[in-house]
């Protein structure tokens, strides 16, 4: 997709015209509940493409958008964002996304984006231009890898950030910086979504190759033997139950020297039927999303490697199947992990704690500036946030004030729950160091605890996505979450 800018319309250009076969223009909710268009909507209506009171009669509502034809032909898609006081960036997020997700459905080739002039909190210009370009690549995503039918290609190619040309410069390096964002989140969402019998360990770890082959990244991927060799016992007693070859693989991009590199840590279970601790049969197709946060990281990558910061980044991911067998984990069995704790499995299901320790361990040896795991990890968390907001869990301040901002800024947002050592006692096991499971109450902390006894030493985060990595029902797929927060946090570093 191209990004380009054009002059801002100002309400008495009248006889000025967008260069482009569509428009995007917005409306605000006013305080006497009326709808006030904003400077872009007004010069379109000086100049007589659309009626006053059709964009009047426009939804105001944040988010909603109104498909218009103007009197010179011009497709005008008027979205609501609000009332203006509270426009931030999470809504100035979802209008973008809203607009762009009806423009490509359209036959528009290319098309004005006239938001650039509104107001929102804690977003300039160039926060406004890479939103808009990552949202226009992201409303281009089609998934038909798996279907007989290719669905019909996305028309649109030519997007036109309408801003002043003093402005063109910041808004256009913005912009290949939500383009690069918005090309890791797809990717994310691809390897999301494709089913177990097609992203496997190997797959992923193929995928990882070719992103390093193509950004010249720095690849390893590590196979049992080697694991074996590194005595991660926790990690592969959880790949043990299935037919599928564990692969732990390590990507790393070089753009700052000899600095400590940060790491993304990111949960790769390709399939999870729970294991012996079987799951239910309904809904079971979604454990193809159980390796989300592997696909996050891979994502970031792609978005970091093509935007190049100064920063150096490891990308660490245990991947396996957890699946029943005769081979397979039992719950009382007793492992060993790299770190030579060992642990008493109560529940198999509680699997991917145990591969993200020994991934942890691993992590030590690089000397961080930081480590962030990512993980599809509790169904506890959805229950305590729902599908809004991302679990933050960490005892580093500026870590978490770091993640949280990012969040804020992306609209990709994070909450950060409680990571108390009382907690602690929950993991106790008569016959091990730790139990993996500490019962039903506060399932997502004791989960983040467990994670915290390899991680000591370490300016480390742990954000569980098992509410935002993906959407269930009609809308059923992966979301590319937490992409963009990871992204922002990474380049806020560099």
């Amino acid at each position: 997709m191209k990004f380009i800018t054009q002059v801002s319309l100002a309400p008495a250009a009248a006889s000025a015209k967008f260069a482009t076969d569509a428009v995007v223009v917005g409306v605000f909710q006013g305080s006497d509940g009326k709808t006030v268009a904003s400077a872009e909507a007004q010069a379109l209506i000086k100049r007589g493409t659309v009626a006053a009171s059709l964009v009047a009669d426009a939804a105001a509502g944040s988010g909603r958008v109104t498909h218009l034809t103007g009197a010179d032909g011009t497709r005008v898609f008027v979205v609501g964002l609000g009332n203006a006081d509270k426009l931030d960036a999470k809504s100035f997020t979802q209008a973008a996304k809203a607009a762009f997700g009806v423009v490509t459905g359209t036959s528009a080739k290319s098309v004005a984006f006239g938001l650039m002039d509104a107001k929102a909190k804690g977003l300039d210009l160039a926060g406004k231009a890479r939103i808009a370009a990552t949202a226009a690549v992201e409303a281009s995503y089609r998934f038909d890898i798996t279907k007989s039918k290719k669905d019909p290609a996305v028309a649109l190619a030519t997007v036109s950030l309408v801003v002043e040309s003093s402005q063109a410069k910041t808004a256009l390096a913005a912009a290949a910086t939500g383009e690069a964002l918005g090309e890791g989140i797809n990717l994310t969402r691809t390897l999301g979504n494709l089913p177990g019998n097609i992203c496997t360990p190997t797959y992923l770890a193929n995928e990882a190759k070719k992103l390093a082959k193509t950004y010249k990244l720095g690849v390893e991927v590590l196979d049992k033997k080697q694991c074996e060799a590194l005595k991660m016992g926790s990690f592969l007693s959880v790949a043990k139950g299935s037919d599928e070859a564990p692969k732990f693989i390590v990507l790393k991009y070089t753009g700052a020297g000899k600095a400590a590199p940060h790491v993304l840590v990111g949960k790769g279970i390709t399939f999870d039927s729970g294991g012996i601790s079987i799951k239910p049969g309904e809904g079971m197709d979604e454990m193809k999303f159980d390796m989300c946060g592997a696909a996050s990281v891979i994502g970031t990558f792609r978005a970091i490697a093509q935007i190049k910061p100064k920063i150096n980044l490891v990308g660490l991911i245990p991947a396996c199947e957890n699946m029943p067998s005769g081979r397979a984990n039992k719950p009382g069995d007793i492992v060993t992990s790299m770190s030579g704790q060992t642990i008493e499995i109560l529940n198999t299901d509680a699997e991917g704690r145990l591969i993200l320790n020994d991934a942890l361990t691993y992590a030590k040896r690089f000397k961080p500036a930081s480590v962030v795991d990512i993980a599809t990890l509790t169904g506890a968390c959805v229950i305590a946030l729902g599908h809004v907001h991302t679990g933050l869990f960490t005892k580093d301040e500026k870590l978490a004030a770091d993640l949280l901002a990012a969040g804020h800024a992306t609209g990709d947002t994070a909450w950060r729950m409680p990571l108390d050592d009382d907690y602690q006692d929950m993991l106790k096991s008569n016959f091990a160091d730790m139990a993996n499971i500490g019962g039903r109450p506060g399932g997502a902390i004791t989960a983040a605890c467990f994670l915290a006894r390899y991680a000591e030493d370490l300016p480390w985060a742990h954000l569980d996505i098992a509410g935002t990595a993906w959407k269930s029902g009609a809308a059923k797929g992966a979301t590319g979450r937490p992409v963009s927060l990871l992204t922002h946090y990474l380049l806020g570093q560099a």
